[in-house]
């Protein structure tokens, strides 16, 4: 697929994936986050590539919300339709990847873009970002996924205290909440989060993989996380990594995943 809105660059198994619309902002369009599913599915499915950052071109923005033009004028149906078709497309999507997915956040992430972040695995961010999710000023909540992840992420109070007040946070008091891992400045972002990456590339996929469904069955409703995290455990056995990785550990070596 030839993309318009974003950019991806692969090195030493890391995707990077830029939203490349400055002069937006970047803020995700409907075009933008059909790219960006399509973008997601083909990396999952290359398996030269063990983990992604995505980010947003430019010093400003990460995401700064989404396009408010397109449905300005939408109905009850068409807004619910417009919210459940984007958690299918992109926000669940990004959250049940298998390959490990970090959000580079390089100055506003609002709205959509704080919801794009927060379906991430872990979160990084630039001294300048603000955080926050300002809908409630346009009459309308967080639409793709911001009142469970964000109150997942900071806690119950913390969370309704921003969607209410829909105040922007610095990136240290995003820090403070767990909101995000990591603070650096806009030049060492994207640096830092490839340091990590090179970490987890080193690792086992086929565990890591594992992982993020136990960890992701804990919140989902009807779902017991430890039974999930018991059968993935399980499956280990199963794997050439677990021969590999034991294997090495007995012979004193560093394990070589494939």
């Amino acid at each position: 697929m030839n993309y318009n809105n974003i950019l991806i660059e692969t090195a030493d198994n890391i995707a990077v994936l830029t939203i490349n619309r400055p002069d937006q902002l970047n803020a995700l369009n409907s075009e933008t986050i059909v790219e960006l599913s399509s973008a997601f599915k083909s990396l999952e499915a290359d398996i030269s590539v063990k983990a992604i950052i995505i980010t947003g071109s430019g010093t400003k923005a990460f995401v700064a919300g989404a396009d408010i033009k397109e449905f300005y004028q939408f109905d009850v149906a068409q807004g619910k339709e417009l919210a459940a078709k984007g958690h299918q497309t992109l926000f669940n999507l990004v959250q049940n990847l298998t390959t490990p997915v970090i959000a580079a956040v390089n100055g506003f992430a609002l709205g959509g873009g704080l919801e794009l972040a927060m379906s991430c695995h872990f979160r990084l961010a630039s001294d300048n970002a603000k955080l926050g999710l300002p809908e409630v000023t346009l009459g309308v909540i967080p639409g793709y996924g911001g009142t469970q992840r964000l109150a997942q992420l900071v806690g119950k109070g913390r969370a309704m205290e921003m969607i209410m007040t829909a105040k922007m946070i610095t990136a240290e008091e995003a820090c403070s909440y767990g909101l995000v891992n990591q603070i650096t400045t806009q030049e060492e972002l994207l640096g830092t989060c490839q340091k990590i990456a090179l970490k987890i590339v080193k690792n086992s996929s086929v565990a890591i993989a594992g992982a993020i469904r136990a960890v992701n069955a804990g919140y989902i409703d009807g779902v017991n996380g430890f039974e999930t995290e018991i059968e993935e455990f399980g499956k280990c056995f199963g794997t050439e990594d677990f021969k590999e990785g034991t294997t090495a550990f007995i012979e004193k070596r560093k394990a070589n995943f494939n």
